[in-house]
């Protein structure tokens, strides 16, 4: 790259899930590998990398507003697009005011070459292969400004639920090599990484295209020294073996006791339209083998409000058996149609108006749930990774069942996994914990 790229300051916006967030890190260090920097607060980027997301319609919204509001308040940076979105729509994305480079799924890890480019002739790029031409994977376990680490195992998925656009915007499932893998936990480790989570589109899809498997990877991860702590940051209930399970609640010397589960609807005959892989009787054994093994565990779950088709009983079902399940926490959204998906074609659409009230429902059991979650373990000591401070004074933190804990800032403490005794909920954020690390009690 030219010698004028030294000076040039780059700001990052990522949208969406854990896995775009891997990845923009990722872009941050392949960029600053060539001699641009992260802008500082307050700096006017030079470039502006943003990642986007197409999981829903609000998505796609929240990916063109962003882009405006960047547009209009750096009009001299170059802006450059990457991520679903822009593997899904590149012609919309191109067409948005101050857009200069888009760049599909595949080129996302290329992107200081399409910049490089930019810089010596100023012309405008759309680079978008064919998503099921897509046949590489790329590895990377960044945690950018974060703590934690996000290593990505797996990229795409070949379930094709048929309300989901991610397979159009990811390309199949494409798995790492585990031994690379293992090499870039070591990596963290040398970089004073102390938590790792995994992610992937599919996750529990890992390895079924190169001979690997997951349950291998896992078990090497873990033999990883100097890691403290491991999350799966998603898995299919269909994919989540109880063998797994078991091993990370009898074996396992650093996978958390924390687990996220997509349900989706809690409706036999909804799961059968959305082309899910499992039944309500499967997903609710494996709650309950979690919650015999791992009585403790953090247990999120997905949820849709809404879906095409859903009729006023099989919401009430669905309703139903979200009540009876022994999680944690909800995660709610309303079911939002996406263009060309076959969903489109099955039964008739929900209102909006129905849709937010099924949300509204499903957010309070949720919120019911997670409360009574948080009083079981008040009194409790458990270890919490104290993470960057937060400001006024204040250091957040996450128990290993994945509560988010804050107290009084102590700078010693920052990445360092400490016991806590948890204290009280805070008075205005209802998931947040007031805690006092043990070796402050008196």
């Amino acid at each position: 790259m030219t010698d004028q790229s030294n000076y040039l300051k780059a700001a990052y916006f990522t949208l969406g899930c854990k896995l775009n967030f891997a990845e923009t890190s990722t872009i941050g260090k392949i960029l600053s590998g060539k001699g641009i920097i992260r802008a500082a607060k307050g700096e006017i980027p030079d470039i502006c990398v943003v990642n986007t997301c197409s999981v829903t319609e609000m998505a796609d919204k929240k990916g063109r507003r962003l882009i405006r509001s960047l547009a209009s308040r750096y009009p001299d940076a170059t802006i450059v697009v990457t991520g679903c979105y822009a593997q899904l729509k590149p012609e919309a994305v191109a067409a948005l005011p101050g857009v200069d480079i888009v760049l599909g799924s595949n080129e996302k890890l290329k992107i200081a070459e399409y910049i490089e480019s930019w810089l010596s002739d100023r012309r405008k790029r759309t680079e978008v292969t064919p998503v099921f031409s897509i046949k590489e994977f790329h590895p990377s376990c960044e945690r950018g400004d974060r703590t934690r680490f996000f290593l990505k195992v797996q990229d795409g998925c070949n379930y094709f639920c048929t309300y989901c656009t991610i397979p159009y915007a990811r390309g199949r499932s494409r798995s790492g090599v585990t031994e690379d893998l293992v090499g870039m936990a070591r990596e963290a480790v040398a970089a004073g990484g102390k938590e790792i989570v995994i992610t992937g589109v599919n996750i529990g899809e890992y390895g079924k295209d190169n001979g690997q498997d997951l349950f291998s990877l896992l078990r090497r991860l873990d033999e990883v020294e100097g890691i403290e702590r491991y999350r799966i940051s998603s898995i299919e209930p269909n994919l989540l073996t109880e063998e797994i399970i078991r091993w990370i609640a009898e074996e396992s010397r650093a996978f958390m006791p924390h687990f996220h589960i997509p349900l989706q609807s809690g409706s036999d005959a909804v799961l059968k339209l959305m082309n899910r892989r499992y039944d309500t009787s499967l997903f609710s054994q494996k709650i309950k083998t979690v919650r015999e093994v791992i009585p403790d565990a953090f247990i999120g779950v997905d949820i849709i409000a809404g879906a095409r088709g859903e009729t006023p009983e099989q919401w009430e079902r669905s309703l139903s058996f979200a009540e009876s399940l022994d999680v944690t926490r909800y995660h709610v959204f309303p079911y939002s149609e996406r263009p060309g998906t076959k969903a489109l074609l099955l039964g008739d659409a929900v209102s909006q108006e129905e849709k937010h009230r099924r949300v509204s429902v499903l957010t309070k059991i949720s919120d019911l749930k997670m409360e009574s979650f948080m009083r079981k373990n008040l009194g409790t000591v458990r270890p919490v990774l104290w993470e960057h401070p937060s400001g006024e004074g204040m250091m957040h933190g996450l128990t290993d069942n994945y509560l988010r804990v804050q107290a009084p800032l102590d700078l010693a403490m920052i990445n360092t996994v400490v016991p806590t005794l948890l204290e009280s909920i805070h008075e205005e954020e209802h998931d947040l914990i007031e805690g006092r690390p043990a070796e402050n009690m008196i």
